[in-house]
């Protein structure tokens, strides 16, 4: 049975984080802290071996990307569109209030895509980089609620949220994940949750 390491990475941050906007599919790009976010990670990373490294397109995954593939000694692989952030719809740039609030409905907001969606968008992402480098350790930047919606989905359990810039490291072999780490920290062993 082979099994696929994913080093999965939300973007640094952008000024859109720093103000607590909704950012979803809207590109806004880094910012200094963002930056110095993706060069930090890239110390973190050099702790282990990686074969390749991919991203959503976003300006603020691809940045991050290409610092981090830089600072690793390899190259971008493949933009994968499916790793773009879930789409929050007219709640995009939006902060916590009462005009956000107007937009809320049972598991998102209206005229946004679905959490189970996005969920399903990125963990097949992942299926197809699984199938294309069977066995390989691949660092994938991305954004953090599809980050935390497709672990949580794959594990059958709750990631409450996933920090600019951290390592969250899970295991996939065919029909399972396991978790490793998640914003940096050692995760306990656990048995391996099937996959969908």
């Amino acid at each position: 049975m082979t099994t696929t390491t994913f080093g999965l990475i939300r973007h640094g941050q952008t000024n859109w984080n720093a103000e607590r906007r909704l950012q979803g599919i809207t590109d806004i790009p880094l910012n200094d802290v963002g930056r110095r976010q993706a060069r930090d990670a890239v110390e973190v990373l050099l702790a282990y071996e990686w074969d390749v490294v991919v991203s959503s397109p976003l300006s603020r995954a691809a940045e991050t990307a290409d610092v981090i593939a830089a600072g690793l000694g390899l190259p971008v692989v493949r933009r994968v569109p499916e790793l773009r952030e879930r789409d929050f719809g007219p709640a995009e740039g939006m902060r916590s209030g009462p005009e956000l609030e107007e937009l809320r409905i049972r598991g998102g907001f209206r005229g946004a895509e679905a959490e189970g969606e996005a969920a399903t968008r990125g963990l097949a992402a992942l299926e197809v980089l699984a199938k294309d480098f069977a066995g390989a350790r691949i660092v994938v930047i991305t954004h953090g609620t599809l980050i935390r919606v497709s672990l949580s989905q794959a594990l059958e359990r709750k990631i409450e949220t996933i920090s600019n810039a951290s390592l969250n490291v899970v295991h996939h072999s065919p029909g399972a994940w396991e978790l490793k780490f998640l914003n940096g920290s050692f995760v306990e062993p656990a048995e391996p949750t099937p996959g969908p």
